[in-house]
């Protein structure tokens, strides 16, 4: 069971952080508890496996990148490891993921690729796929974002 302090951490975090020089301080100044004491309930909870992923979502279209594709690429199992570090080292690309393909869809890595337009995300794709020899992939253009929220464990 999670105490009332770890509810109220897992519950400041799981919105919008703060845009300014001391996020944690001004989240633990809510919660009336010291930044420290913030830090080491959020240091726990990783440490317990409850939070499991903590990181930030990218706002894409207010930052210049007018264009995005999911691409979906076919590659040789025993090279997944390899081609997706290799991919995701790229600083066009935000996700890397591995997914099992369906038998009619033979793809079992995706990467997000951001560029300022759709040009740009195609070259980088090529330039991907020649870096890494796995030729058969598709691009999935995203036309309008219908959604991009946080889940809510606990609402205020």
């Amino acid at each position: 069971m999670l105490t009332s302090l770890e509810k109220k951490v897992i519950a400041a975090i799981q919105g919008d952080i703060p845009i300014t020089p001391t996020p944690y301080r001004d989240m633990a100044k809510k919660l009336d508890i010291s930044e420290e004491e913030f830090l080491n309930t959020l240091r726990a909870l990783c440490k317990q496996g409850v939070i499991r992923r903590f990181g930030a979502t990218l706002r894409h279209q207010k930052t210049g990148f007018a264009a995005n594709a999911m691409t979906a690429w076919k590659v040789d199992e025993a090279r997944v490891e390899e081609i997706g570090k290799k991919m995701a080292a790229h600083s066009a690309v935000s996700h890397c993921y591995r997914r099992d393909p369906a038998p009619d869809w033979p793809y079992n890595l995706y990467t997000m690729i951001h560029a300022p337009d759709i040009t740009t995300c195609r070259d980088i794709a090529r330039q991907l796929s020649a870096a890494t020899g796995v030729k058969t992939y598709k691009q999935l253009f995203s036309h309008r974002e219908l959604k991009k929220t946080s889940m809510v464990y606990f609402p205020d």
